[in-house]
Formats: C-alpha cells, structure tokens, sequence
C-alpha cells in the first residue's frame, strides 16, 4: 500500500475542510443549546426528550433518498443551497427567542430541518472528498476532516454552546447560522464541478436510483461487512453511551465533572487518532488497524463490565477515541477508492442510515436491558456481540484483500465486479478502478 503521507493538500480541499469545520461548530453549539432551550420552555421529561427523538428521525427517514440526490445534482451548489436553508431557519428560530415568540413546535420544527440538511451535506461532502484530493491522500486527508470536527464539535461547541446560552438563549442559533453562512462562502470559493458524469446522472425513479445503491453495496463484500458490523457494534455502544451517566455516578463515584472527564478522554483519543492517523494506518497496515480496532470495542465493553476504577475506565475512551479516529479514516478511503463516483453519495448514505439505526436501536436497548438485569447488563451484551462480530469478520480484512481494495484504480462504473457478491474472488480484488460512532444529535458517523 502506498499512503502520501505527510504531503500537503491543495486549497480547494482546504476550503472543503474549513467549511466542514465552521458547520461543525454550529452544529455543536445547537446541540447543546436545544435540550437547554426546550427545557426552559417546559418541565415535561417527554418533551424534553423528545428534541433528541425529532433530530434523529430524518436520519432514518431521508438517510437513503438524500444519498440519491447528492449523486444527481452537483455536491458543491447542493451544500452551498442546503447551508443558506439552514441559515434561514436559525435566524427565524433566534428572532422567536428574542422576541419570547419561541415554541416547542418551532424548536422541533428546526432541528427536524437541521438535520434533514445535515444528511445531505456529510453525504455530499464525502462524495466530493476523492474529487479534490488524489487518491494517495485520502487517509491523510480524512484524518484532517475527523480532527477538525473533534476540536469544532467535541471540545470548543460543548463549552462554547452553554456559555453562549447562559449569555443569551438566542445566541448559539445565530452564531450557528453565522457558521453555516461561513461554510457556504467557503464552498463557493471551491473551483470546478462536482456533478457526477451526465451518464450517471438519475433518470429514473427515486426509488430505482436508490435499489442500485443499495444492491452494489450489498454485492460488495467487502464495504458491505463493514457497513453491517457498524450497524451492529453501535447498538451496543450507543446502549453503553446511554448508561454511561449512571455508572460514573453509581459504580465509579464521578460527579458531573468527571462524567465529563470521561467524555473529553475520548474526544482527546479522537484528536490524536486524527492527527497521526495517516501515519499510524502507513506504519500497520489497514488490515491490523481495522483487527485492533474490533479488539478495542471488546475489552471497552468488557472494562465497562467488570471495572469500577475511573481511571482505567478514562483510559479506555481515550483508546477508544484512537480507535474510532482511525477506524473513521479507514472506513471513508476505502468506501471513496472503491465505490464509483457516481455511486458515492447512495452508498455513502447507505452507510449512514444503517448506522443511524443501531444509535437508535441501541438508545433504547440499553434502558430496557439496564431495567430488567442490571446496570452492568448492556456492557455485557456489547461485550459478547464485539466478541462475537470480531470473530465472524476477522478473516474478511485479510492483508491481500486490502492490499489489492488500495492498489485497483477507481472503479468507473456503477456495478461491482464478478465476486462482488461473496462468491468467488473478494470483490475488492475484481472491482475495476469513504460517520458515521454515536455523536450527538447532529448525526452518526461510521464510529
């Protein structure tokens, strides 16, 4: 395999990156401040609940036919127009609160766009990703994408969001449509085109658009374990994740603070996994990146089972952190080297939608296990299914089948090649030719 590691990227993928990070921020800075806002509008735990159910809901709902647009339109105007929507609906929700006009059916109302448009702009945005970057950069370029939305989003939109809201509750809307307009300049500066071939362009249904995405990922062993192993995997973490308050607190004696402690190991794991992503992925291979990061979901789950030590249990997130970098990394250049550019935003979606299920599945898995065995109970599942998806897939990302998915050129089609299926030689070898670990509402990303 070759890497272009350390080799510097041009400027329009530096537009690209600037922009992903500024609407990171905003993104973050909404997250926090609309369970803050909705709570200080009503007291019923239903409601307040109910913002984080309205901004997972269109990830399930439009996940796959935004995937079909952004593979119909170009992905540069289509982000640039998605951005100034968003701006419109943030201002209208920060005047409401200027003005005390504000609602519950207005906040639902705008987080449901939000994130309606957040769907097609990551897919759009990782469509363009091998459009502006050469394909020995992808790793490194992917690195850079997943650092800057750890610091945007994990570490400076956390703080940043409640600071702004104790100032004024309006104010993290506005400055995140401040954000979202920033982006959308930033894309506009972008030279070139970014609309897949006329022949590929949709001329069918939406729904005959959507079934050939869906049938060449599953026809591709290879990206379609991957996409079906994060499905799986983030329901039991996201099981884990919606617990994870009660055993700071119960079993390792950690007040708010340290809950966010805990948390922040993890976004600091991210961020190194980011930086030196490239390189660690160059120096072990993408076999053994991938075979580590299966074992490091088994011993989390199995050190949230067993340990009642906070220190061990922050050590944990902050490799865990390393690990869903890396794994991010990974599972994005290999969906961009081997799915035709025509294909990317469908299967792209694809990849979110399923693991926008297994967060949603497993936010409500992890309750009703807790409630009926115990508060350890959840870890031990995801203990056992880590064990387990490990075990089934490990022969899967053997060092030659790898080896040959970074070697083949781009595919320029849009049907896999012979083997695709399973059947016969592993597709990543026969094809001619990357979201989303559980975050916050703003969406799911592959770890």
């Amino acid at each position: 395999m070759t890497y272009g590691v350390g080799e510097r990227l041009d400027g329009r993928f530096g537009r690209l990156w600037a922009a992903a990070t500024t609407s990171a921020l905003g993104s973050g800075l909404s997250t926090v401040a609309a369970p803050l806002l909705v709570a200080s509008l009503t007291d019923d735990p239903v409601v307040v609940s109910g913002a984080f159910a309205v901004a997972w809901l269109p990830w399930l709902l439009f996940a796959l036919p935004g995937g079909v647009l952004v593979d119909r339109v170009d992905r540069r105007r289509l982000m640039i127009v998605v951005d100034w929507l968003r701006v419109g609906a943030l201002v209208l929700l920060g005047l409401c609160v200027v003005a005390g006009l504000v609602t519950v059916t207005l906040l639902y109302t705008v987080l449901f766009l939000l994130n309606t448009g957040e769907i097609v702009v990551r897919s759009a945005s990782q469509a363009m990703v091998p459009a502006v970057v050469p394909r020995d950069r992808l790793e490194r370029a992917n690195g850079w994408l997943s650092g800057g939305t750890t610091v945007a989003q994990g570490m400076i939109a956390s703080p940043l969001g409640g600071l702004l809201f104790v100032l004024s509750a309006s104010a993290p809307f506005l400055v995140n449509a401040a954000t979202y307009a920033a982006g959308a300049v930033l894309l506009a500066g972008i030279a070139g085109t970014f609309r897949p071939t006329p022949a590929s362009v949709g001329t069918r249904s939406v729904r005959a658009d959507l079934v050939e995405g869906l049938r060449w990922l599953a026809a591709h062993r290879l990206l379609r374990t991957m996409a079906v192993l994060i499905g799986l995997l983030n329901v039991t973490l996201t099981a884990a994740f919606a617990l994870l308050v009660l055993v700071a607190r119960d079993r390792l004696g950690l007040g708010s603070v340290g809950y966010g402690v805990l948390l922040t190991c993890m976004a600091v794991g991210s961020l190194a996994g980011a930086l030196v992503g490239d390189r660690l992925i160059a120096a072990v291979g993408a076999t053994w990146t991938i075979r580590i990061g299966l074992l490091t979901e088994v011993a989390l789950h199995l050190v949230l089972a067993v340990s009642s030590d906070a220190h061990l249990v922050g050590a944990a997130f902050a490799v865990f952190g390393v690990h869903g970098a890396l794994w991010n990394i990974v599972a994005n250049s290999l969906r961009q080297r081997l799915t035709p550019p025509d294909l990317l935003g469908r299967v792209g979606s694809a990849n979110l939608f399923v693991a926008a299920g297994g967060n949603c599945v497993g936010a409500l898995l992890g309750g009703v296990l807790a409630a009926r065995f115990g508060l350890t109970a959840p870890y031990w599942v995801g203990f056992v299914v880590a064990v387990l998806v490990t075990a089934s897939t490990w022969r899967i990302f053997d060092r030659a089948t790898l080896a040959r998915a970074y070697a083949e050129p781009p595919p320029t089609g849009g049907e896999p090649a012979a083997g695709g299926s399973g059947e016969g030689p592993d597709p990543a070898a026969t094809v001619p030719g990357s979201a989303d670990r559980p975050t916050e509402p703003s969406g799911p990303n592959d770890r």
